[in-house]
């Protein structure tokens, strides 16, 4: 669910004592976009494209003041600015992210810790944005399904970044001015022109490429920064007759309100369809103060309006974070009418206190601005409230991890306790492993990349998700192609690699099972399963090992993967035996939330395995009549006496719905070497 960005207010101060160039209507703006933002996620569960309106008022205003020194003649002092802003900025950041930590100790299961955690540092530095794009297309990431309290910040974190960019963008406009010896406005409309172009061509083409990255990218949102600069540099020669403005403002007002109903902000944004929202703030921003009864700024200037204006950033920060904490406790996925309005309620109240004892006090502190070291000491001082709880937290579940694996092979046996003749010596207070806030590290991983090793035509098709062990001195090759369902066995494969002086080489790709190319696979599946079979071709391991059926969430049924036996008939031609690894079973719920809502051991949890799998015998039979293809199957150990359950020997089996966890394949890894090597007969 992606999230929309606020600007901080310029202008703050009475309607009666207004600063020179005070625009109440863009004011007024604000506190209608943050409306539309704050009720189109709450109500909605939309987008509005106000992100993109605050992006263009940020940019405005500042424009307005750097361009206001350039022609006076002033030194920017870009270091006394930067203070002064991230001194304003921060104290209001500070407040929110310290109520998130102290609601997610309350309210969010321990699997969010880590990540609230990790997100808590993006979002106190500006660089969340980043943090979210890599996120976003990381096919191994932390299920999504459920919104971070923090995900508005990529916003901010895009503003921030912006804040620190644009001062150098105006400094380098001032040297072209002076070196050139034209007016300053010429050279801030070649910066900002040149940003604006070379951001937008790049912004296109991102969006179309891949859209989920893009919305979260910096670069693609530069160009809605220097429209907003631009607009500054075209108003004075943009003076139309009063009922021409009346008509830009209402008709501005109207495709605001109206384009997050209209346009998939979403799943379009932010390429040349985001000129929708940034065009119609423009021309209220044109339409200006008419002087009419009837223009869009009577409504715009309304002192409630205006006073929103004032905690719009406020309750920016805390509406998303409210909405997603309720969300989360009560186990929900909507809010209604009644709910929706109590959240909005509570943000208003939440950001009046804010905005009341928080940032107008630190804003108007005298002692701060005088000097530029005691800027630095309130950003340091924000800095540290929130960075030494988060630091201390992250080195608690560091600790508690720490002491669970040091006991972990007498009381977290996993698969082993279902070995006959095993000595149970559990601890009945230990804890089942992998820790709730650890399950970021249950993955499995090789040692190295694939330099030097993976080389070949088609070796970049393979280079990103290839991984290999590190053995100089080795015996036999094994190869494992596929998708995370394949990653997943390493836990398994590893162990008994290195038990045995194996080399191994893995080549992923997520949500790519391997075979021969066939219709059934998306385009850069079938670029992969070619250059992977290639691949093996050449290298001529002693085996591959992959995933050999495919099972599904709601169907009791795991067919062959469609294109292996192809594959594993080429292979067998030139010696290379194929070693298919049934899939386990896939739920239609997350079984680390469920266990979190009934416990570790319960029922409510399983599932028996004739409800998920095809019936074993079938299988088996279906393998043996396919040439230079054996099978594998672990199903009894994952779904021991024909029940699928959660936890097994104080291990957690499942890592979402539908992926094997870390701690689990290694423990199936003597009994996987065992069956393992009675297939291949080594």
């Amino acid at each position: 669910m992606h999230q929309e960005v606020l600007v901080t207010r310029k202008h703050e101060q009475p309607r009666a004592h207004p600063k020179p160039g005070f625009r109440p209507e863009v004011q007024g703006l604000r506190a209608l976009a943050v409306l539309m933002v704050v009720t189109y996620h709450i109500w909605f569960g939309r987008v509005s494209g106000g992100v993109d309106i605050f992006l263009l008022i940020s940019a405005f205003l500042l424009t307005l003041s750097f361009v206001r020194k350039l022609e006076a003649g002033r030194a920017l002092d870009l270091g006394r600015y930067w203070l002064h802003m991230f001194k304003r900025l921060l104290p209001a950041v500070v407040v929110v992210l310290l109520g998130i930590l102290a609601a997610t100790a309350l309210f969010v299961p321990r699997s969010r810790w880590s990540e609230i955690l990790s997100q808590t540092w993006s979002s106190l530095f500006y660089f969340q944005n980043w943090a979210l794009a890599a996120n976003s297309v990381d096919y191994y990431a932390t299920d999504q399904s459920i919104a971070s309290p923090l995900q508005h910040f990529w916003s901010l974190s895009v503003q921030g970044q912006v804040f620190i960019l644009w001062p150098l963008l105006f400094a380098l406009a001032a040297v072209i001015a002076k070196a050139a010896k034209i007016r300053i406005r010429r050279a801030v409309l070649l910066v900002f022109g040149s940003v604006f172009v070379a951001s937008l061509t790049f912004s296109i083409y991102e969006t179309y490429t891949n859209q989920v990255h893009a919305y979260f990218d910096t670069r693609t949102r530069l160009w809605e920064f220097a429209f907003g600069t631009l607009l500054v540099l075209a108003l004075p020669y943009l003076k139309l007759p009063q009922p021409v403005r009346v008509a830009a403002g209402w008709i501005g007002l109207a495709a605001m309100l109206s384009g997050g109903f209209i346009l998939d902000v979403q799943g379009q944004f932010p390429g040349y369809v985001a000129l929708w929202p940034l065009v119609a703030a423009a021309l209220i921003i044109l339409a200006g103060q008419t002087e009419s009864p009837f223009g869009a700024d009577r409504l715009l200037t309304w002192k409630p309006l205006i006073r929103l204006g004032d905690m719009s950033y406020a309750l920016y920060l805390w509406h998303w974070p409210v909405l997603i904490i309720y969300l989360i406790w009560r186990g929900r996925e909507d809010v209604g009418p009644v709910g929706g309005t109590a959240i909005i309620a509570l943000s208003l109240v939440l950001a009046y206190l804010t905005t009341r004892f928080v940032e107008r006090p630190l804003r108007s502190l005298a002692w701060a601005e005088k000097k530029k070291r005691r800027a630095a000491v309130v950003i340091a001082i924000c800095v540290a409230l929130v960075a030494t709880p988060v630091a201390a937290w992250q080195q608690w579940l560091g600790y508690e991890a720490r002491q669970a694996e040091a006991e972990a092979v007498r009381n977290n046996p996993g698969a082993r306790i279902l070995q006959p003749g095993y000595s149970d010596q559990r601890s009945p207070d230990a804890p089942v492993l992998p820790l709730l806030s650890a399950l970021e590290k249950e993955w499995g991983v090789l040692d190295s990349d694939c330099s030097g090793i993976a080389d070949g035509p088609n070796s970049s098709v393979l280079t990103d998700g290839c991984m290999a062990t590190g053995e100089e001195d080795y015996t036999k090759t094994v190869l494992v192609i596929g998708d995370s369902h394949a990653q997943q066995w390493l836990g398994s494969i590893r162990p008994m690699a290195e038990g045995r002086s194996y080399r191994v080489i893995a080549v992923l790709k997520g949500g790519c099972r391997f075979g021969a190319p066939t219709d059934e696979q998306w385009p850069e599946c079938q670029e992969f399963n070619e250059a992977a079979l290639d691949y093996a071709l050449e290298l001529k391991p002693d085996a591959v090992l992959t995933v050999g059926t495919a099972a599904q969430p709601a169907v009791a049924a795991d067919p062959v993967v469609p294109g292996l036996p192809e594959a594993a008939l080429q292979l067998a031609g030139e010696g290379i035996p194929v070693v298919g690894i049934r899939d386990n079973p896939r739920f239609e719920y997350n079984m680390i939330h469920c266990t979190e809502t009934h416990g570790p051991e319960s029922n409510d949890c399983a599932a028996p395995v004739e409800t998920k799998l095809s019936n074993g015998a079938g299988v088996a039979a279906a393998f043996e009549s396919l040439q230079g293809l054996a099978l594998l199957d672990m199903t009894d150990l994952i779904c021991p006496e024909g029940v699928c359950v959660p936890t097994v020997g104080s291990v957690r089996v499942f890592l979402d719905d539908n992926h094997l966890t870390l701690s689990y394949a290694e423990s199936m890894s003597e009994e996987f070497d065992r069956r393992f090597h009675s297939l291949m007969n080594w």
